[in-house]
């Protein structure tokens, strides 16, 4: 879908109209608008396809209210395009005339943006991407449905549009990293054996690496630094980024997978003061970020997203313009719904979180984003900024508690596991019930801004010298343990219990109520050498490596087999519990605690700080089956086996082990009947079910 520029002469023939914002194909040409409400005057440039040297420029002819706009004919798709601004003296942006400025409603950019601080210097011409004047009817055709996944099946798995196939053998070289090859048979068939649902990629917008980190000779590998909302990243492109990642979203639907976005709808790659101007600081930096004004009464940027900017938006303009991205996203691109970077930015009216904000109730009263998914990041570094649980429902949200509690539980940590049993059961002290689904809590072990599952078991300490700042980046409260011996070993005993804590945090993590989140690779033993902060590690750090051994083979078909387990039963992936007024319907008949003596766990049980084994038995029936599910989990954190005593069964039923983490491998794992006693083995969880005998 490769769109050729006209030869034609451009010229102007009209005042336009002021929306839609943007470049917008007409019968006659095309029409520009931009927002730019303190501009003295805004000059429209246009390009060579090839060379992007300048063609002509002209001034805009119009202005309405804040909104200049233009139409000119002898434009078509495919025409590279640029503005300049001329702004009055003082103020944060005085005279950026020199600076070319990047459409904020452009849909599509020439190639990526990369800071060089020597093209940026004078005139900025060649270092900006230009814009490129795009058809929209020409994308908006999807020919793959979106799937439909109910809350409690979806599993969700972030992945790096790059690093998901860069080393993987059986895509073509020239679209490993691309979009072209994620959508490669072999990747999607991979996703579909691990049994996921739903892949959450990192950003996929354009963005441009930090001037500072590329000044170390590093890059901005995560995405987490906008340029535009809606233009998608040309580095993941092969020639048309925007058909490719159409294709791709559409060869995951095919396959019944949905796709959802990282948005950074917080901060943008302009920075604060001094930083580069790009875009919005050209056009409106009074409107589109927040400002405050220190004890000298000087005007400076709001820094609630530590990189420099907080994009205001309570704004009128740029609350328009996230929701005319997310509906972009959704209709042209064919995305299934977003996870938000920073996600209490969005709710900020306009220096303070307030769940009820203009955007958050926009959003979900929008008929076009309403019922997709809608995933938070429920905090910023700003002024009351940790949100977790104060997001409106459907939201979901991702859950920091739930991660801390069962990295410490596992690693043994003391006094930890009456808040484990509240995080195996959907974390109801947050998110309540009667008021939030129980698939609210997007529950996570391991998270791209963090370790691996593999290095949380091998490394107790963050490893990131990598990164050039002295290994002082990157959270330093990681709860992780390394076993003996800190990075990788060939002690048998050591990786024995590596693996065994890997099976433990991968099973609780999908036997937990709540949304599974998996890291991508994390099934693959992915490990990055304990940094636990890559995001500038464009290099096999952080790519995912896809030669397999027997120990890794092993643990893959874990992970395949536990997320069966969960999705082939109702009341593992979802409880509906009588005290519940969040739904009508039903499915559990009650659920019991044990100590391993078979006793009832007492409340002040809990409160033991050395109590790290338990037992919980659920009861109930498959929404509109009358087949009964009977389930006992065993968990035991400790450094002894326990003998538990299961719940009595009847004189001719027994309990069936369908899973014990102490095996290697789903090949060692025998299958057994148990009527009463068991031995649990030190740091394991086992999942019996109960079935009565015949006969």
């Amino acid at each position: 879908m490769n769109e050729i520029q006209t030869t034609a002469l451009i010229e102007i023939n009209a005042i336009g109209q002021p929306y839609p914002l943007g470049a917008s194909i007409t019968k006659e040409g095309c029409n520009f608008a931009v927002y730019a409400p303190d501009a003295k005057a805004v000059i429209l440039c246009f390009f060579n396809s090839d060379t992007e040297e300048a063609i002509s420029e002209h001034p805009l002819p119009e202005k309405t209210g804040e909104v200049w706009h233009g139409h000119f004919s002898g434009v078509s798709a495919g025409q590279y395009y640029g503005y300049r601004v001329e702004r009055g003296e003082g103020g944060l942006h005085s005279v950026p005339t020199d600076k070319l400025l990047i459409d904020p409603y452009a849909k599509k950019l020439s190639r990526a943006i990369k800071w060089d601080a020597r093209r940026y210097k004078h005139d900025s011409q060649f270092m900006i991407p230009k814009c490129i004047v795009i058809d929209d009817s020409s994308y908006a055709v999807s020919h793959a449905s979106s799937p439909v996944i109910p809350k409690h099946k979806r599993v969700v798995y972030e992945a790096h549009v790059k690093g998901l196939t860069k080393l993987h053998p059986d895509v073509p070289k020239e679209h490993r990293g691309k979009f072209i090859g994620a959508a490669h048979p072999s990747v999607i068939n991979h996703l579909k054996a691990l049994g996921i649902t739903t892949v959450q990629f990192m950003p996929l917008c354009s963005f441009m690496p930090e001037p500072f980190i590329t000044d170390k000779g590093l890059t901005n590998y995560w995405g987490y630094n906008p340029v535009n909302f809606f233009a998608p990243e040309p580095r993941y492109g092969v020639a048309d980024a925007l058909a490719e990642l159409k294709a791709m979203v559409d060869a995951y639907h095919s396959a019944g997978l949905e796709v959802i976005v990282d948005v950074v709808f917080n901060h943008t790659a302009e920075a604060g003061e001094g930083g580069p101007i790009l875009s919005y600081k050209g056009f409106c930096p009074y409107q589109a970020y927040l400002l405050e004004q220190t004890k000298t009464g000087e005007l400076v940027y709001s820094n609630h997203s530590g990189c420099g900017n907080t994009v205001n938006t309570a704004q009128p303009f740029m609350m328009g313009l996230i929701l005319d991205a997310m509906r972009h996203w959704v209709s042209v691109i064919g995305v299934d719904g977003f996870r938000f970077d920073l996600a209490v930015c969005l709710g900020r009216e306009p220096q303070h979180y307030n769940k009820k904000s203009g955007l958050l109730r926009a959003i979900s009263a929008d008929p076009i984003l309403r019922d997709k998914v809608l995933l938070a990041e429920p905090w910023d570094i700003g002024p009351g900024g940790y949100q977790v649980g104060n997001f409106p429902s459907p939201w979901l949200e991702v859950n920091d508690k739930y991660r801390d509690t069962v990295r410490a539980f596992w690693r043994g940590d003391d006094g930890v596991t009456a808040d484990f049993a509240t995080r195996l059961m959907g974390s109801r002290d947050i998110f309540h019930k009667g008021r939030r689904h129980i698939s609210t809590s997007v529950n996570n072990v391991t998270y791209h801004d963090g370790f691996t599952l593999h290095d949380m078991v091998t490394y107790a300490e963050r490893h990131n010298l990598d990164n050039l700042e002295d290994n002082r980046d990157g959270h330093g409260h990681n709860l992780s343990a390394n076993y003996g011996v800190e990075g990788e070993t060939n002690d048998e005993s050591i990786i024995t219990m590596r693996e065994r804590q890997k099976r433990n945090l991968f099973a609780t993590l999908i036997f937990s109520q709540g949304t599974p989140h998996i890291l991508g690779g994390d099934e693959l033993s992915r490990t990055q050498n304990g940094n636990n902060n890559a995001y500038c590690q464009d290099n096999p750090i952080s790519w995912l490596n896809w030669e397999m051994n027997k120990r890794k083979q092993d643990f893959l078909s874990f992970c395949q087999y536990v997320i069966r387990l969960r999705q082939s039963s109702s009341l593992l992936s979802e409880l509906k519990l009588h005290d519940d007024a969040f739904t009508l319907s039903r499915n559990v008949k009650e659920i019991n605690w044990y100590k391993p003596d078979g006793s009832d766990k007492a409340s002040e049980d809990w409160n033991t700080q050395h109590n790290k084994a338990f037992g919980v038995e659920i009861k109930g029936c498959a929404l509109g089956e009358q087949k009964p599910e009977h389930w006992f989990l065993c968990v035991n954190a400790s450094e002894n086996d326990v003998r538990f005593h299961l719940p009595s069964v009847l004189p001719k039923g027994g309990w069936t082990m369908h899973l014990d983490t102490r095996y290697s491998s789903l090949e060692e794992q025998p299958s057994i009947c148990i009527q009463k006693v068991f031995l649990q083995a030190s740091k394991s969880l086992t999942l019996f079910s109960f079935a009565q005998f015949t006969g």
